[in-house]
């Protein structure tokens, strides 16, 4: 089992930065490099506590489909989602949202994941898995923040 710990300062409200994160369509452009987007369950807008959604994207030259549920929601400080179907064993992605005391938001991920194929995979986790999904994780967390200060202005 891989662990990926992020924190990502966003210079917009706390609100704006949960709402950001939880949302279909901004998931969609932040990971538009891999073709990913929603084709089942909730395909826009924001998620709710027990709301799935099927993504489809295009990892490693391979078109994948996993689909995720949101296990936990208090908005606007946390939320969990998990993966119910895929490739991998499991996917656990817990999204914490700080305020800071200048009106930012401290955004935290920890994102939790085991690969299939045993052994195999436990050594893809540490070959190239792990800087893969920390790699994504980072380029989605760019482009929020970019979004959240955008039009936190």
């Amino acid at each position: 089992m891989a662990i990926i710990h992020l924190d990502t300062v966003i210079k917009a409200p706390v609100e704006r930065c949960f709402d950001l994160s939880i949302s279909v369509d901004a998931h969609s452009g932040s990971m538009s490099h891999t073709q990913e987007r929603a084709i089942a369950g909730v395909t826009s807008g924001l998620m709710q506590l027990g709301d799935v959604v099927t993504w489809e994207a295009v990892h490693f030259g391979i078109k994948q489909h996993l689909t995720s549920e949101i296990t936990a929601y208090e908005r606007p400080t946390r939320f969990v989602d998990e993966m119910v179907r895929g490739i991998f064993q499991e996917i656990t992605h817990v999204h914490e949202f700080l305020p800071q005391a200048d009106g930012s938001t401290l955004m935290r991920d920890t994102f939790i994941f085991r690969a299939p194929l045993g052994i195999f995979g436990r050594l893809a986790e540490k070959l190239f898995l792990t800087r893969y999904m920390r790699h994504l994780l980072l380029s989605r967390n760019r482009y929020l923040q970019q979004l959240a200060e955008q039009e936190a202005l």
